[in-house]
């Protein structure tokens, strides 16, 4: 299974219209708050620090370099070649190794796995943006690309968050500027419940090793002028222990 071709034009149709400094996107806070703060809680888990990680769902890539000082060899992938210009643009060093991927494809991580590994994997609000067909799928590519001894960081949105971008769309004003986009274009996030992201993994033949919940911290503002932030939970996931299977 792949995504869909209305999904992938979608993703196309926004990130070709979307700026190109970091901040300029509705998720793409700085990595001092997004995954600076979730480093903290995925490396005590790492069983392998020393493998490559994979930035899956990678977008424009601004959190895939902040990772690539910090793992000895880091692959951003993405199913949108636009969002993959935006991510090789703002990285002329070529610190990272963007990839355009389908991780719904089977094919697709396993030949990424055959080629780097057993790799950690970072994945942050991918799951509630896909299509229901699509999910189970995903975390069981993340799974491929895990092997024996990797572990992968899930940031996605929480039950809560419902409630709080129905309140933004639903403006007497509209919804804010960076938010706009992400409707218009038929990108918005899915609902996806707490426990139906916890029996996704389970069904890849994941184990769940430490879950939290931390707000999503985005580059928008409400009318008063506070930073937007959208309710998220965040779990460490992983193959159980081969004397466990």
């Amino acid at each position: 299974m792949s995504v869909t071709s209305r999904y992938r034009a979608a993703w196309e149709g926004f990130w070709s219209e979307a700026p190109g400094e970091v901040g300029g996107v509705f998720w793409d806070a700085g990595p001092e708050v997004t995954v600076g703060v979730h480093l903290g809680l995925f490396a005590p888990q790492l069983l392998s620090p020393e493998l490559p990680l994979v930035d899956l769902g990678c977008g424009n890539g601004t959190q895939t370099r902040y990772l690539a000082g910090r793992f000895p060899r880091v692959v951003g992938v993405d199913l949108s070649a636009a969002a993959l210009e935006h991510a090789r643009r703002a990285d002329p060093s070529g610190s990272v190794d963007f990839r355009e991927l389908d991780a719904t494809e089977k094919a697709g991580t396993q030949r990424l796995h055959a080629e780097v590994g057993d790799a950690n994997v970072y994945m942050r609000g991918v799951l509630h943006q896909c299509e229901p067909d699509d999910r189970q799928p995903l975390v069981e590519g993340v799974a491929t690309l895990l092997g024996e001894r990797g572990r992968a960081f899930l940031v996605e949105l929480s039950e809560a968050a419902g409630p709080v971008l129905g309140g933004l769309a639903q403006r007497p004003e509209g919804p804010p500027a960076k938010l706009e986009p992400v409707f218009r274009h038929g990108i918005a996030p899915g609902e996806v419940s707490d426990g139906a992201v916890t029996d996704y993994v389970r069904a890849a033949g994941l184990d769940l090793l430490a879950e939290g919940e931390l707000p999503l911290i985005t580059t928008d503002r409400h009318s008063d002028g506070s930073t937007i932030e959208v309710p998220s939970r965040w779990l460490v996931v992983g193959r159980p222990p081969l004397s466990g299977r």
